[in-house]
């Protein structure tokens, strides 16, 4: 019974509907934002939500039964059991934020879809790359963080008056979000050279630091899928194998 329920979990057609109840049940959070649309069919709605709630539930409840003890040490079975768990934390005060968090539901696309999983997969065996990419951004910030108080802070101490200030202020211009209009021309106004400091910290981190962060994503997404093909190249060997064997036994019979 169990065999036959977990080979039922893992076909297409039961992914597909629960990608199916996973984004119906997201149209049906988002129209609960809305006082018009609850106050004419608020019970429908909440009715609604219920219902795929009972399914995410019993979805749950069969991966349990069927799996056992084996649905907890996978990182996608944890994480589907605590998104739905969140579900029934109570309404009451000082909670009401986790009701809130019930769109959290709309994640489960990740672990139904096997391509957005081998992209989050990938990204977490990046982290410890990426850990060091972020520490050295981190030094770069700092440094860049004290000339600028030491230079511009006097002048324009609503953006690096203070360590904190000049931190904000260069976030923002690694982001390029107003850096040239917003920041560094007016301050170029004051001070015609600063651009020796700008230009060089915007192609140190906004180019090359966060290029670094993108290519250890992608190379992490390439050795998931290089891992991933070879499994499957293993299976389908194993499988051809199983085969020959069955047909040489029955030829010798």
């Amino acid at each position: 019974m169990r065999t036959t329920l977990a080979r039922l979990l893992d076909l297409p057609l039961t992914r597909n509907i629960i990608m199916g109840v996973i984004l119906f049940n997201a149209i049906i959070l988002g129209l609960e934002t809305s006082d018009v649309v609850m106050a004419r069919a608020g019970g429908v709605i909440s009715a609604l939500d219920t219902l795929c709630l009972a399914i995410f539930t019993a979805e749950i409840v069969v991966k349990i039964y069927a799996r056992g003890f084996a649905f907890f040490k996978s990182g996608w079975g944890l994480f589907d059991f605590v998104i739905i768990g969140m579900s029934y934390s109570p309404a009451g005060a000082g909670l009401s934020v986790l009701r809130a968090l019930r769109i959290l539901r709309l994640l489960r696309v990740v672990s139904v879809v096997p391509s957005l999983r081998r992209v989050v997969e990938a990204f977490i065996m990046a982290l410890p790359g990426m850990a060091s990419v972020f520490f050295l951004t981190g030094i770069i910030f700092y440094i860049g963080a004290v000339i600028a108080t030491k230079l511009y802070g006097d002048t324009f101490p609503e953006w690096f008056g203070t360590l904190g200030g000049s931190l904000y202020s260069l976030f923002q211009v690694m982001t390029l979000e107003s850096w040239s209009m917003g920041i560094v021309r007016p301050v170029m106004e004051t001070h015609p050279n600063a651009w020796l400091f700008f230009i060089p910290f915007i192609l140190v981190t906004a180019f090359a630091v966060m290029n670094l962060v993108v290519g250890l994503i992608v190379n992490s997404m390439q050795d998931a899928h290089a891992e991933e093909a070879n499994a499957s190249t293993q299976d389908h060997r194993d499988e051809l194998m199983a085969r020959l064997d069955r047909i040489e036994r029955a030829l010798g019979k």
